[in-house]
C-alpha cells in the first residue's frame, strides 16, 4: 500500500508549529506510551502504548473497576486513533464513510463512541450499527455499501481488553502496510483535522443481518445443536440463527455478561470446548457448536463429545466443499494439519491447498489473491467465498456450512465424519507468555537454530530435518511426518506453538519435548497455558 509520508513544518521562535501549506492538515499533541490512572493527566492526556498496534489489528489492556493492572489506552486515547484512522483512509483515498459497531463488554459503548469522535473530527461519515459481531460489521460495508470498517472489540481476549478491527477495502481487513501506517499517524498526531463529518446510527440492523444470514436456508435433516457463546456477544445472534434454519437448539452461556463468569468466549480454549462436550453427552445433541466473543469464529464437538480441533472441521469442510466444486482451491495456515495435502478424499477431488501465514487477515488476503473456494485457520477463522460466503471470517456461517455438510450426509453422525478421517495425533494451540518487545526478535533465533540445524543435517526429535516453512515462525517436519510449529502471536504477548504426528502419540510428545528444549534456552519465554 501507498501511504503518503510528508514532512511536518518545524517550530517558530515561539515553539508553535508553523501552519502547514495545506489548510486541513493539523499537527496535534503526540499520545504517551504511559500515564498513571487515576490522575489529572490521564483525563488530560491522550495514552496510547506503541505495542497495542498489532500485525492486522489494534488490542490494549483497557482495564475495567478493580483491576491493578497498567492501562495501555485511554478514552482520549481513542478518539486520537479515530483521528488517526480517518487520516488514514482519507490519504487512501477511499472516502469518508465507514461502518462502526462494538462487542458486548462494559466499556466497549464509550470506546466506539471516543473513537466516533475522533473520525468525525477529520470528517468521516460514520454509519453506527451498535452492537454487533465483527461479521455483522463486515456484512454491513456490503449491505450499507460503505467502504470502510472500525469494529470495537477483544475478541476472545479476556475482560479488560479492548482493540479495533479495521478495514477499507471490503472483504479484507487491514494488514501490517496499513497498520504501520496508522502507528506513524497516531503516535506522532500527524492528523487532518479537516472537520465535517456527521453520525448516523443505522436501526434495526441486527434483524437484517440474520434475515440474510438465513435466507433460502431451511435444514431437512433435523440436527439437535449445543450453542456455546461464552456470555458473549454472540448470543443475541448464535441461537435465534440457528433455530431459523431448522435447528432444535439448546443454549449454553447464551445470556450476555461482559464479566465472563466461565471462561472467556473462546472455541480454541478447550474449559469451552470441555463445557460443550458436557452439555452435548448430556442432552444427546448432534453437535456442539462454539462461538468466540465477537462471532468470527466457531469451535466443534461431535455428538460423541469429541472436541475437533478446527483445522480437522476445516478439512470435513474441503471434502464436502470439493465433492460439490471438483478441483477447488483452498488456503489453510501454517498452524493447519498436513492432511489438506496427504488425504485422499481431497486428492480424490482434485483439491488444491496453499499453506501461508497464520492470521485472519494473511488468510483472508490470500484466499483473495487465489481466487480460492474457501481458506480455513486453525484457531477457527474460516472465509468462505461464494455460493457459501462473501469471503470474511463469519462463525455463523461456518455453522451454517457444518449444518448442511452433516444434512447431506443423512446416514452419517458429526463422529462418523470425524473417524473417516485418516488418523492423526495433534495438540491444541499451546501459548506460552513472551512479552510483546521481544516475541519477533526470539521467533527469529529461534527460526535462524532451525536454519542451522537444517544445514548441519543435524537430527531434531529423533529424525531427520526433511523441511521448514519459515512463512510465519518456522514449521519443522521431520521423516515421519511428524511436525512442530513456533511462531509469534499477532494479537497477544505470547509465542504459539503446535505440534501433529501422523504417526503416533509417542512421535507428538517426542516433538514437543523437542520444541520446548528449544525454547528453554529462551529466559523470555514463560510458562504454558495449556499442556498437550
Amino acid at each position: 500500500m501507498d501511504v503518503p509520508t510528508q514532512c511536518r513544518p518545524g517550530p517558530d521562535a515561539s515553539g508553535m508549529r508553523k501552519p502547514d501549506e495545506r489548510k486541513d492538515r493539523t499537527v496535534t499533541r503526540k499520545p504517551r506510551a504511559e500515564i498513571a490512572p487515576n490522575s489529572f493527566e490521564f483525563e488530560t492526556e491522550p495514552l496510547i502504548k506503541p505495542t497495542g498496534f498489532r500485525e492486522y489489528d489494534a488490542r490494549w489492556w483497557f482495564g475495567y473497576p478493580g483491576s491493578d493492572k497498567q492501562p495501555e489506552l485511554n478514552l482520549i486515547g481513542v478518539q486520537a486513533l479515530g483521528m488517526g484512522l480517518g487520516t488514514l483512509i482519507r490519504r487512501m483515498g477511499v472516502g469518508p464513510d465507514i461502518v462502526t459497531g462494538h462487542d458486548f463488554r462494559s466499556y466497549s459503548l464509550s470506546i466506539k463512541l471516543a473513537l466516533v469522535s475522533g473520525l468525525m473530527a477529520v470528517g468521516a461519515r460514520v454509519k453506527d450499527i451498535g452492537l454487533a459481531l465483527s461479521p455483522m460489521a463486515y456484512f454491513a460495508q456490503f449491505a450499507l455499501d460503505v467502504p470502510s470498517v472500525a469494529m470495537v472489540t477483544a475478541s476472545h481476549n479476556e475482560n479488560g481488553w479492548t482493540g479495533i478491527k479495521m478495514g477499507a477495502a471490503r472483504p479484507l481487513t487491514f494488514g501490517p502496510d496499513e497498520m504501520s501506517a496508522l502507528k506513524q499517524i497516531v503516535l506522532e498526531g500527524d492528523f487532518d483535522l479537516g472537520g465535517g463529518g456527521n453520525y448516523q446510527f443505522v436501526e434495526d440492523f441486527r434483524a437484517r443481518y440474520l434475515d440474510d444470514l438465513t435466507a433460502g436456508v431451511g435444514l431437512k435433516r433435523k440436527i439437535k445443536v449445543v450453542a456455546a457463546c461464552g456470555n458473549g456477544t454472540a448470543g443475541a445472534f448464535a441461537p435465534e440463527m440457528l433455530e431459523r434454519i431448522g435447528c432444535e437448539v439448546v443454549p449454553l452461556d447464551a445470556g450476555l455478561d461482559h464479566s465472563f463468569p466461565r471462561y472467556n468466549p473462546n472455541p480454541e480454549d478447550m474449559a469451552m470446548l470441555h463445557a460443550i462436550r458436557d452439555k452435548v453427552l448430556e442432552t444427546g445433541a448432534d453437535i456442539g457448536l462454539g462461538f468466540d466473543g465477537d462471532g468470527d469464529r466457531c469451535g466443534v464437538v461431535d455428538n460423541e463429545g469429541r472436541e475437533i480441533f478446527a483445522d480437522k472441521v476445516g478439512v470435513m469442510l474441503a471434502r464436502d466443499m470439493s465433492a460439490e466444486h471438483p478441483g477447488a482451491r483452498f488456503v489453510v495456515d501454517v498452524k493447519s494439519t498436513g492432511l489438506f495435502l496427504t488425504d485422499p478424499v481431497l486428492q480424490a477431488n482434485g483439491a488444491e491447498t496453499d499453506y501461508w501465514k497464520t492470521g485472519h487477515s494473511y488468510l483472508k488476503r490470500r484466499v483473495q489473491e487465489l481466487d480460492a473456494l474457501a481458506g480455513f485457520e486453525k484457531s477457527g477463522h474460516f472465509f468462505l467465498n461464494p455460493p457459501y460466503g462473501r469471503g470474511y471470517d463469519d462463525g455463523l456461517v461456518t455453522a451454517i456450512a457444518v449444518c448442511r455438510m452433516l444434512e447431506r450426509n443423512p446416514e452419517k453422525s458429526m463422529a462418523d465424519l470425524y473417524r473417516d478421517l485418516p488418523l492423526t495425533y495433534g495438540s491444541p494451540t499451546m501459548s506460552p507468555h513472551c512479552d510483546d518487545e521481544a516475541k519477533y526478535r526470539v521467533v527469529e533465533e529461534i527460526v535462524r537454530t532451525f536454519e542451522a540445524m537444517a544445514g548441519q543435517g543435524a537430527p531434531f526429535a529423533g529424525q531427520k530435518i526433511i523441511d521448514l516453512v519459515t512463512v510465519n515462525g518456522v514449521r519443522v517436519t521431520v521423516d515421519d511426518g511428524t511436525w512442530g510449529l513456533i511462531r509469534a502471536s499477532s494479537n497477544k504477548p505470547e509465542l504459539v506453538v503446535v505440534v501433529e504426528s501422523p504417526v503416533s502419540e509417542e512421535r507428538k510428545r517426542a516433538m514437543f519435548d523437542a520444541l520446548n528444549a528449544v525454547l528453554a534456552g529462551h529466559g523470555e519465554v514463560g510458562e504454558y497455558n495449556q499442556t498437550i
